[in-house]
């Protein structure tokens, strides 16, 4: 239809999230859910970012690369979680035009930023464990901080480009979204106007912007394990396979469950499971990451310790902090 036919049709100006109101008698429960879940995100992720930014012994390219997955782990969980807890609270579950586009650019900047984020943690630990040697000159601050800004942008870009094609389209029938969040999916679906080329960018940018992370993540741990299995020493295989474990646990639980959501036939009948997967990687993922880098890292523990004054003053060992062996105190 041309764009002068859409002028004698009324112009959608708000959408409505159903997300789970098929479970009425829930909702308590599940606006009590969901806030604990939002204050545990929001507590450890701000005390894994205070940690690394007060703890000197924290100063080093893994935790430079953690304390920016917590700083946007908070992001992630802020632009889906209130806007959930206020319609299970209130009931209402409107919400306007400009500002489901606004969800979507904020939570895809932020989804595309974490899987370029998850590769260059995960490059850094390629570094560690496959050329230890090499690693205090090639993972040095520079280098640092142009991975981490690079995460950003590419997360900046990608959304900007696929948010700004949305906007283009017109939205004249049915304005109710079968999700709690603004999904790219389900908008289109509601559009009255050809979205073919707007599914052709965002095929394109998905490919382009999470494919390579992800093989990237991919090879870097191949490369690990095939390292690590070389390694004759039982002691020194599991040393040395605990300084990548929670990162490969949390890249796991993040892809597992995206891969999951696109795997999911988009089929009425499991519509709802395909809601329940997306809870892992957009809810409960944020929620576990500072609980998996907390519980099974010593050195955030020990530095959760100094900070809380639970341990007596001791010698630190040498450690490499951005290229540079110096000694901690």
């Amino acid at each position: 239809m041309g764009r002068a036919g859409w002028r004698n049709q009324t112009t959608v100006t708000e959408f409505i999230l159903l997300g789970f109101e098929d479970l009425p008698k829930l909702q308590g429960l599940f606006f009590l859910v969901f806030l604990i879940i939002y204050l545990v995100t929001l507590c450890g992720n701000l005390l894994i970012t205070v940690l690394i930014v007060t703890d000197r012994c924290l100063h080093t390219p893994m935790y430079f690369f953690l304390g920016n997955l917590s700083c946007l782990e908070i992001c992630y969980s802020s632009a889906v979680l209130p806007r959930m807890l206020a319609s299970f609270l209130t009931g209402l579950k409107e919400i306007s035009f400009a500002g489901c586009l606004v969800q979507y650019y904020v939570f895809a900047c932020l989804a595309g930023t974490e899987c370029y984020l998850l590769s260059a943690m995960s490059y850094d630990r390629y570094l560690a464990v496959c050329k230890p040697l090499h690693y205090a000159s090639l993972m040095n601050g520079q280098l640092c901080f142009q991975l981490s800004a690079g995460s950003w942008v590419c997360g900046f870009l990608v959304s900007t480009i696929t948010t700004i094609s949305m906007s283009w389209l017109f939205f004249c029938g049915p304005n109710e979204i079968d999700h709690y969040i603004c999904d790219l999916k389900a908008m289109l679906k509601l559009s009255c106007s050809d979205t073919y080329w707007v599914e052709l960018i965002y095929i394109v940018f998905a490919c382009t912007f999470t494919l390579p992370p992800f093989l990237l993540t991919m090879t870097s741990y191949i490369y690990i394990i095939a390292t690590i299995l070389r390694i004759s020493s039982t002691t020194g295989r599991k040393k040395t396979f605990s300084t990548c474990s929670s990162h490969l646990l949390v890249v796991s639980l993040f892809y597992g469950t995206l891969i999951m959501v696109y795997m999911v036939p988009r089929v009425s009948i499991l519509r709802h499971l395909r809601k329940v997967f997306s809870l892992f990687y957009t809810v409960l993922t944020p929620m576990v990451n500072p609980l998996i880098y907390s519980l099974r890292n010593k050195d955030v523990n020990e530095a959760l310790g100094r900070i809380l004054g639970r341990c007596p003053p001791f010698t630190m060992p040498l450690k490499i902090q951005f290229g540079k062996l110096k000694p901690f105190s």
